[in-house]
This record gives C-alpha cells, sequence and structure tokens, in this order.
C-alpha cells in the first residue's frame, strides 16, 4: 500500500488502530509545518522537538479521539499541536512541572482539540495557498491588536492575565480580541 496516497482521513483511519506506517506519513507531511508553528511559540529549538515528537505520540495513542463525522485532520493536527506548545508555555510561567498536574485527564480536556462544527474545512494546500492574504490581513491590525492577538494566540495567555499584564480591564481586552478576529476574517473574506 501506497501511504503517501492516502488522504489525511484515510491515514487517521490507520492510525486508530496503531498503524505505524499510517503515523510515520502523517508525520512527514506535517512535521515541517508543525515545527515552524511550535518554534514560534515555544522559541526554544530542543522544547520544540520535543513538543513535536510529544504532540505526534498523542495522536498515534489519541487517534481514536478525533471525531471522523465532522472533523477536519489538518485543523485538528495544527490545533493539537497550538494546545500542546501553549501548554508548555503556560507550565513554565507557573513552575510546575509535566509531572504534576500532566496526565491523561488533564491532555484530554486540555490538550486534545474540541473543534467546533461551524469550522470550515481547511487543508494544508488550502492554508499555504491563503498564508500571504493572512500575513497581509495580519499587518493591517493595529499595535495593539497585533499585541493581544499574540499574547492570547501565540503565548497561551488568558483574558484575564493579558487585562492584568497591560493593566486594561478585561473588557477592553476581550473587545480588543474579538475585533481583532473580525477584522481578520473581514480581510481574508476581501477579494
Amino acid at each position: 500500500m501506497e501511504y503517501n496516497r492516502l488522504s489525511d482521513i484515510e491515514l487517521m483511519e490507520k492510525i486508530t488502530v496503531y498503524d505505524k506506517q499510517a503515523i510515520e506519513e502523517l508525520f512527514k507531511r506535517y512535521s515541517q509545518l508543525l515545527y515552524t508553528m511550535i518554534k514560534k511559540i515555544v522559541s526554544n529549538e530542543k522544547m520544540a522537538e520535543n513538543i513535536l515528537v510529544e504532540v505526534f505520540c498523542i495522536i498515534f495513542k489519541k487517534a481514536k479521539s478525533f471525531n471522523f463525522q465532522t472533523d477536519n485532520p489538518f485543523v485538528w493536527i495544527i490545533t493539537l499541536a497550538r494546545n500542546r506548545a501553549v501548554d508548555s508555555l503556560r507550565r513554565n510561567r507557573t513552575s510546575l512541572s509535566t509531572k504534576e498536574y500532566y496526565n491523561e485527564d488533564y491532555e484530554d480536556s486540555f490538550v486534545l482539540p474540541v473543534i467546533s462544527k461551524e469550522i470550515d474545512g481547511l487543508d494544508i494546500e488550502t492554508a499555504l495557498r491563503i498564508s500571504p492574504k493572512m500575513t497581509a490581513a495580519v499587518s493591517k491590525l493595529t499595535e495593539i491588536q497585533k499585541h493581544v492577538i499574540n499574547m492570547a494566540f501565540y503565548e497561551g495567555y488568558t483574558i484575564n492575565e493579558i487585562a492584568k499584564n497591560l493593566n486594561l480591564p478585561i473588557e477592553t481586552i476581550r473587545l480588543k480580541i474579538m475585533t481583532s478576529v473580525f477584522n481578520l476574517r473581514d480581510r481574508l473574506m476581501e477579494n
């Protein structure tokens, strides 16, 4: 069987029965993209490498958690990697070791993605195609909008933590994030 010809969903199905060739193929497809994203979040190369390995271990052992009816493998995998990287940042900020509270229940609740049914399907080819448009849309945000989006989505701060760090009311931060997201959406929808 030629695994490189299988779709992401077919690979995920094979991974649910612990097919090692399927996880290897998924690794070939996504490792470079995921590593780049993880490194943007954690910045430390060794930590990014370790998180990347952890992400594929989670995929291998938790593929059955993937919803084959509604989830999109690309979105699920990207979100999983982002969640794990952000989780690592949060643990470092609180000085808690992995062993102190990272267990399977924690992983199921805070690391595994729960994808809304309202999210449009996205695949890696589409994501790469719209990447320049996304970069242009982000560049049009104000500096404070970029900063709060970065703090929320890449640094893993909660709205309360952002408000405290910036010494601004929580509702102001919530509004800035919502406005930023809506501005990004509107600019991406432009022709």
